[in-house]
């Protein structure tokens, strides 16, 4: 059986609650053998990858420039698009299911891409409650267990 890809999206910075949430998530998903894809950057990408390599788990990352060195650290797997933030919807379209948490317009951009090609996508304290409809859980449990769910019933 294949391993889950479940992205995990949020801002190239975050709050510490934000990184202490991403970080559980990415453990969480490493836990369940997920593949934890994410933009490979900083903030809730870094947390998110730190914590499910600390699991043991696999982390890629879609880099928007063309140098796989600006990976963070804990990304296994840089893939280096050069699209900028075009590389939000490969992202989203790569991903069985979608987390996200915090996070400005880039985030927003990944949210909206999910929901467009059907995607599915939940919030974690995502910043965008009065402007976007996706399910929103209140803490990382229960958003890996959504995702989980989600990815295992959706073919890519």
């Amino acid at each position: 059986m294949r391993r889950l890809l479940i992205g995990v999206v949020g801002g190239s910075s975050c709050s510490s609650e934000e990184a202490e949430w991403a970080a559980t998530v990415g453990r969480l998903l490493a836990e369940h053998g997920a593949v934890l894809l994410c933009g490979g950057l900083g903030g809730v990408m870094e947390a998110a990858a730190r914590g499910a390599q600390q699991a043991g788990g696999l982390t890629v990352g879609m880099l928007p420039g063309a140098d796989p060195n600006e990976a963070n650290p804990y990304i296994d797997v840089p893939l280096a698009t050069g699209m900028g933030e075009m590389r939000n919807a490969l992202i989203v379209r790569a991903a069985q299911a979608v987390i996200a948490i915090g996070g400005g317009w880039g985030t927003l951009s990944e949210i909206a891409l999910a929901q467009r090609i059907q995607t599915p996508v939940v919030g974690l304290h995502d910043a965008f409650t009065s402007t976007i409809e996706i399910p929103r859980v209140p803490t990382p449990q229960a958003a890996v267990d959504w995702a989980v769910e989600q990815a295992g019933r959706r073919e890519v």
